[in-house]
């Protein structure tokens, strides 16, 4: 926490967040168009949904690529990533226990200092 400000911009503004933006939280309608469904809606920073997306398998290139013309996608973005995904494997590693421990655990060693 004492190094956070090191990784995570200052200068983000809080947007409306799904919350739980995976593969399995859409579902195509009749006309072919997806919808989100299941949120746990917060606010918080673009970049943190983001993240979520890419931890359990992500979406197409398509997706992203259009998430990009929205709202710039930063190259520091990677750096970050891991970061922004600890949370959601903080819950996991809750709810199912050790299987989410190793990439806890490579997290923390990556930002601890």
């Amino acid at each position: 926490m004492d190094h956070l400000s090191d990784w995570i911009p200052d200068h983000q503004h809080p947007v409306k967040l799904h919350g739980d933006l995976w593969g399995g939280n859409w579902l195509p309608g009749k006309d072919g168009r997806p919808y989100f469904i299941d949120p746990a809606v917060w606010y918080g920073d673009h970049e943190f949904e983001l993240a979520f997306t890419h931890l359990f398998g992500g979406f197409s290139k398509r997706v992203y690529d259009a998430y990009q013309e929205i709202k710039n996608i930063e190259v520091s973005f990677e750096d970050r990533k891991p970061l922004y995904q600890l949370y959601y494997l903080l819950v996991h590693l809750n709810i199912f226990e050790e299987s989410y421990g190793s990439s806890v655990d490579r997290i923390l060693s990556k930002y601890a200092k």
